[in-house]
């Protein structure tokens, strides 16, 4: 039996653009932080690479204005591109025009990269498509991209989440699919977790007959990134196991197949 094709996905942003340090290092801030995201995404090229795999990265605009070499890099080595917003600012705080904008302004800073007709598909930051957002996927049609991955199918959390939502690969509008992600499986989770949880997940889902969806940012790789004071959730979220990150993947990419999404939506006839 075919081993069931699952997604490798990458948000591209540096350690200092995610969510949790927005009060420490706002967007006005960002130009005065250490860039890493270079080396560490090298880090995951290298283990994509190592496994053949080829995997979709979502590029924040401001990264492929400050580090395009990394973006183009990315791109010639085969991997598939998309789009990540400007600036990582979440939809629950951006109106209609706003985020159109937002959008229009990150396609403008990869496409100076990358060709435009490249550019595959959106990833909200945070996962911020959400039931009161669901507006946003008639702006990103609008773009006339292949797909969204930015819907997390569970309810229950303060910041991302949309209880009830489909789990598998869905057309919320005609001309655009919508590829959520699988909960519980990337990011943080796949860090605060032992890695057989991960592994439980995804066997779970395909067992299913579903691909998964797997997130990871560069960041994550990258243990002797700066460390800033942060509350303590916070602090625990972003920096526990870093230093395990790398040899998780490697687990994760031997034992299970992964392409970019979309490969995935070819394999399924989407």
């Amino acid at each position: 039996m075919k081993a069931i094709m699952n997604a490798f996905t990458v948000d591209l942003e540096d350690w200092f653009c995610v969510s949790n340090m927005e009060r420490v290092f706002p967007l006005s801030r960002w130009g005065d932080c250490q860039l890493r995201v270079g080396e560490s995404s090298t880090l995951i090229l290298e283990l994509l690479k190592k496994h053949g795999v080829r995997a979709t990265f979502f590029a924040l605009g401001w990264i492929a204005e400050h580090c395009p070499d990394i973006v183009r890099r990315i791109y010639e080595a085969g991997h598939e591109i998309g789009v990540h917003g400007y600036g990582h600012a979440r939809l629950t705080g951006l109106g209609r025009e706003e985020f159109k904008d937002d959008l229009a302004r990150c396609v403008e800073s990869v496409s100076r990269v990358v060709p435009e007709g490249t550019i595959a598909g959106y990833r909200a930051p945070s996962f911020s498509v959400t039931r009161r957002s669901a507006w946003a996927l008639d702006v990103i049609a609008s773009f006339g991209l292949r797909y969204d991955s930015s819907v997390f199918p569970v309810g229950g959390r303060t910041d991302y989440g949309w209880s009830g939502a489909a789990r598998g690969i869905n057309r919320p509008l005609c001309n655009l699919i919508e590829v959520p992600i699988t909960p519980w499986f990337g990011g943080g989770y796949f860090r605060l977790f032992p890695y057989r949880v991960s592994r439980y997940i995804i066997k779970k889902v395909n067992k299913m007959g579903l691909p998964a969806v797997f997130y990871i940012h560069p960041w994550e790789v990258d243990p002797e990134q700066p460390r800033v004071r942060l509350p303590l959730t916070k602090r625990f979220r972003h920096y526990v196991n870093l230093d395990k990150t790398l040899h998780r993947l490697d687990l994760l990419l031997s034992e299970f197949s992964f392409g970019a999404i979309g490969d995935v939506l070819d394999e399924n006839g989407f």
